[in-house]
């Protein structure tokens, strides 16, 4: 069963997934649709919808992908392993002649709650940094407090000063988080459309931080580990490389 070469306008399936996935994962939909122009993405054969078992549960994964004149890529991932675990993974790839910023999102949720939390604008270029318009956006949200920050991986130097890592510890903060990934998904959207095209020099360069992106994502063993005992080292390298963070070798032309 795949669902991949479809365009969904409903909301993400899964109802019995942890609330707060939930709602983000209808609330990144909704944004899409209401800033973006979307149309299908089609993923590889196979890989739209996919079950299999990790230590006696049943495991499903749910990706929705979609592509727009600004972003060659929009992917939502939702899986869900028996009652114990529920992940939420997003990545907006933009199309490399604009000069946009990577947003990601991820939630791991289980019975404790969710241990992980972080939404990020990734930056794209040389430097590593964002833009002066992002940073403006970005710099006039309103301040929150999180008791319980999260520190990022080593590879991290991939995410932005803005990056919010956190353990939410209440409903409040779970809300707060959610809001935070609505005004950060709003203002790429709507930087992204007012954005013009680079020049072929400069698309070169801003694929390259995408790669650079992609290669450092690709680091993260837990996302790895998990599904190699799901469904073996080789699908996992294909699914790694063709859905969760795939690039192509070289600059995609105009």
């Amino acid at each position: 069963m795949s669902t991949s070469g479809m365009l969904h306008t409903s909301k993400p399936s899964h109802s019995q997934q942890y609330p707060l996935i939930g709602q983000l994962a209808e609330s990144i939909v909704s944004g899409w649709q209401k800033y973006l122009a979307l149309s299908p993405y089609q993923l590889p054969e196979g890989l739209g919808y996919v079950e299999g078992k990790l230590e006696g549960e049943k495991l499903v994964i749910e990706n929705r992908c979609y592509q727009t004149p600004q972003f060659r890529k929009m992917h939502l991932e939702l899986a869900k392993v028996g009652n114990n675990l529920d992940i939420l993974h997003c990545v907006m790839f933009p199309r490399p002649e604009y000069a946009l910023p990577m947003f990601g999102c991820d939630i791991v949720a289980g019975p404790g709650g969710i241990s992980a939390a972080i939404v990020d604008l990734s930056p794209t270029n040389p430097e590593l940094t964002l833009s002066v318009s992002y940073q403006k956006a970005l710099g006039e949200l309103p301040k929150m407090q999180f008791l319980q920050p999260r520190q990022l991986p080593e590879w991290g130097d991939i995410f932005s000063e803005y990056c919010l890592f956190i353990r939410p510890v209440s409903p409040e903060e779970e809300q707060q988080f959610l809001s935070r990934v609505e005004n950060f998904l709003k203002i790429h959207c709507c930087q992204a459309i007012v954005a013009k095209p680079v020049t072929p020099q400069e698309r070169e360069l801003y694929f390259a931080g995408q790669r650079y992106y992609c290669n450092k994502q690709q680091q993260n063993d837990k996302t790895r580990r998990v599904l190699e005992k799901a469904f073996g080292t080789e699908w996992t390298e294909r699914y790694i490389n063709s859905v969760l963070f795939d690039l192509p070798k070289n600059t995609p032309q105009m």
